[in-house]
């Protein structure tokens, strides 16, 4: 979502795509090589520059896996941002991807919210025709719950493979939402329980976009918790040999529903801070584990 300068309508310029190859690069180096994107992202333009990295490296395509959103339409002309996952729609703007992407087939298209109008068959009807033309490999959704994919699939012969919601140290309900049943915090979650249940026992990975919280407990610390979780990690971190992000992001590869991190930053040195996630095996203890979650909570567990 960094990419491709401000968030206007202005054109991105050659410092923008070397910033964009930057980062680029430096993922590749940690090991990366899923990108994940969204129509809306910069009002297009953070796809647009991935492609111009694309073009500079012609053989890069084959070496990476490219994952990008829809449903999301930006508010425009009077308009107020709405969502829309209308069949057309969301055939239109997957073309309008793959042109700004510089390919011809995107490996993972993700719908972006939930629109409350859209009809599960008419959502079913386009993404089973991008799949037979070859235009889209695998499908999946992002901020929704249980329900809301059990639907979806009924009416799907290919499989939903992924569902990105917001999960961190700092963003818990998906966590929390099993452990406050039966106690007064439970309707204040807000995260629909049984969704992460759902998931793992339907082959739907789990990905965690925010993974990173923003940079809560890495620069940028505001409460007292945040402060106490960030000097924690630095402890575990300097213990592991590796750094406070890579620890981070072990909080969260640590749960055995498999959560797959979305690394939202454009630094590079950020980037490269997060190695250690893609090429060692979570090292945190149930104990260290426990101590991030209550450390960050501010509060004990129920």
């Amino acid at each position: 979502m960094g990419l491709g300068g401000a968030w206007d309508a202005e054109p991105y310029g050659p410092a923008d795509i070397d910033a964009a190859q930057a980062v680029v690069e430096a993922a590749l180096d940690s090991g990366i090589t899923a990108f994940d994107h969204a129509d809306i992202y910069r009002h297009g333009k953070s796809e647009a520059v991935f492609g111009e990295v694309l073009a500079r490296d012609p053989g890069l395509r084959g070496r990476i896996t490219i994952q990008t959103k829809c449903g999301i339409r930006l508010a425009d002309g009077g308009l107020p941002g709405m969502y829309d996952l209308r069949g057309a729609s969301i055939t239109r703007r997957v073309e309008d991807s793959l042109a700004r992407l510089r390919t011809d087939v995107i490996d993972v298209l993700l719908l972006h919210r939930p629109d409350p109008l859209a009809d599960p068959d008419d959502i079913a009807a386009a993404l089973t025709s991008l799949h037979r033309q070859g235009l889209v490999r695998h499908f999946g959704v992002s901020n929704m719950g249980a329900a809301q994919i059990a639907g979806l699939q009924a009416r799907l012969d290919v499989p939903l493979i992924a569902n990105q919601l917001e999960m961190s140290l700092h963003s818990r309900a998906w966590v929390e939402a099993g452990v406050l049943l039966n106690t007064p915090h439970a309707a204040g979650n807000g995260f629909p329980y049984g969704t992460l249940e759902h998931c793992r026992d339907h082959g739907v990975r789990l990905q965690a976009w925010g993974a990173l919280a923003q940079g809560r407990f890495t620069g940028r610390q505001e409460t007292a918790a945040e402060h106490a979780t960030a000097a924690l990690l630095v402890r575990l971190a300097e213990d592991k040999g590796t750094t406070p992000e890579t620890v981070l992001l072990w909080w969260l590869m640590r749960h055995p529903a498999a959560i797959a991190p979305v690394i939202g930053t454009a630094r590079p040195d950020r980037v490269r801070a997060c190695r250690d996630a893609v090429l060692r095996e979570p090292a945190l203890s149930h104990e260290e584990w426990y101590e991030l979650w209550v450390t960050a909570r501010g509060i004990p567990l129920p």
